[in-house]
């Protein structure tokens, strides 16, 4: 019987892709680097805040990457919410989940997904919220949701995890839980191939986990 949901945060119950693309560019400004499009951005955001600017700068700029992850932090966090907005369907169908225990793990900073979802008035359905910097390693590693299952004396069994990226999907797995790809998301659906089950509507997920219990 499943009694926690994990969630992702970016791409799964948010769309922060503007938001995101537009830090990017202000962090990078300075230093002559062609604008980013959003489409550009999604296409590499998952693994982290450090992670996506090392990608984006390249081997040739990493000497910079601590200043402009700096500027990009500075930036980003005074801009959460400008265009971010929950998927249709997400206030609602937390609202609905409301029997089980769910929890966002995010990698995305702790501070950083806790503010955005207190600035969107979504986290007053999670009863936990961790980021890529509150366990030692971050998704596609289980460990995030090891522990939340072992926070909540729970097994694998009992806990499935929501993601939009492969990263969620190989760390649900991994956890020995099942999973769940939502298709509207930043990924491409090829990248989903490997989950339990895909649902094209966050209002899907109701239904989904009533036939799974």
């Amino acid at each position: 019987m499943i009694k926690i949901i994990m969630f992702d945060l970016d791409g799964t119950l948010v769309d922060s892709s503007i938001d995101i693309t537009n830090a990017l560019n202000f962090a990078t400004g300075p230093y002559g680097i062609d604008r980013m499009t959003v489409k550009e951005t999604v296409s590499m955001v998952g693994e982290g805040l450090t992670r996506l600017i090392e990608k984006f700068l390249g081997e040739e700029r990493a000497a910079i990457v601590p200043e402009v992850l700096e500027r990009f932090v500075g930036y980003y966090s005074g801009h959460l919410t400008d265009f971010t907005a929950p998927y249709p369907g997400v206030p609602e169908t937390l609202q609905r989940l409301g029997n089980y225990r769910k929890a966002v793990i995010s990698n995305k900073r702790e501070c950083l997904s806790r503010k955005l979802l207190e600035e969107l008035d979504l986290v007053k359905y999670f009863d936990i919220v961790l980021g890529s910097d509150s366990v030692e390693e971050k998704k596609p590693s289980p460990k995030p949701l090891l522990k939340v299952l072992e926070f909540f004396s729970l097994q694998p069994a009992e806990g499935v995890i929501v993601g939009d990226s492969n990263f969620d999907i190989e760390a649900g797995r991994a956890a020995g839980m099942r999973t769940i790809a939502v298709t509207y998301g930043f990924r491409d659906i090829s990248s989903l191939k490997g989950a339990d089950f895909m649902i094209g509507h966050f209002t899907e997920l109701a239904e989904l986990l009533t036939g799974l219990n």
